[in-house]
């Protein structure tokens, strides 16, 4: 049994022995706020009283797992995107900040108002498709991935949020060749595989590698969507997509080629790095 404490001291010390442990202390708050559903205020509200000692004992649970290299997200379950708050497991990606800059790109140069015919490839989580829906309800949103499992979970998102998307499972464009659409959003897996070294242990031994990973450098997907878009695209259709932030000018250079009546830009997320590809009509 615990020595009791109050939230103050316990959230101190928690936060002072991640560090020592090389993790962010900021997670021991973190976790305290996913758990119990908490805000900030609710959370400052509480500080100087005692933790009981059933809140305690599964954040400890919570905390021994963070510290195990575990995300936080997968531990919880869930996390929020765009306000929304989304089921996330090992078979998806964990959705992140840059790719709501995606979604906002896409959401703030087109009409919310029109019918638009929307196709979100490799959607994981439904993340980008379900908060286009939320937020453009006119929009025919299809969501489309190779993985049957994140389709499930994306299921599980859409029944939940309580939003009407199509879901098709298939490689690339292959469920909708036979379609047309407006827009096309993508946030494809991106990352070379010579990167496995560098990258993040918990996002290395714990995301979906089918759904980090691409040959070439990490170009294979965009090589393919350039080539297999122009086939389910008009003249003025508009295609965003994520990359790595050191794939900018190969990747303009690749649509510039297959989408010569198109602007192709490359844009720099929140931190200035190169994180977008835009493609409009001239």
């Amino acid at each position: 049994m615990k020595t009791k404490c109050k939230y103050v001291e316990a959230l101190k010390g928690a936060s002072s022995f991640l560090e020592e442990q090389g993790k962010e202390g900021y997670l021991a708050e973190y976790m305290l706020l996913e758990r119990q559903g908490w805000n900030k205020t609710e959370l400052v509200s509480r500080l100087r009283q005692e933790m009981p000692e059933s809140i305690y004992n599964v954040w400890q649970q919570d905390l021994k797992k963070v510290r195990e290299g575990l995300p936080p997200q997968y531990i919880i379950g869930s996390c929020e995107f765009y306000g929304l708050r989304f089921k996330v497991t090992e078979a998806t990606l964990i959705p992140r900040p840059e790719t709501e800059e995606l979604v906002e790109n896409c959401l703030s140069t087109n009409d919310k108002t029109k019918p638009l015919k929307i196709l979100d490839i490799g959607t994981g989580t439904g993340a980008i498709a379900l908060t286009l829906k939320h937020e453009a309800p006119m929009w025919d949103v299809t969501a489309s991935d190779i993985s049957s499992e994140a389709l499930a979970i994306a299921g599980q998102n859409k029944r939940k949020l309580g939003l009407e998307v199509r879901l098709v499972e298939g490689d690339l464009i292959e469920p909708v060749k036979t379609e047309l659409f407006d827009i096309i959003v993508s946030n494809p897996p991106y990352i070379a595989e010579e990167e496995w070294d560098v990258m993040d242990e918990s996002v290395r031994e714990y995301e979906p590698k089918l759904a980090l990973f691409a040959p070439n450098q990490g170009l294979e997907i965009y090589e393919r969507l350039a080539q297999e878009l122009p086939s389910i695209t008009h003249e003025k259709s508009k295609i965003y997509l994520e990359i790595g932030y050191l794939q900018g000018e190969s990747v303009v250079s690749l649509f510039k080629e297959k989408f010569p009546n198109h602007k192709v830009m490359c844009q720099k997320d929140f931190f200035g790095q190169d994180r977008m590809i835009i493609v409009t009509p001239l």
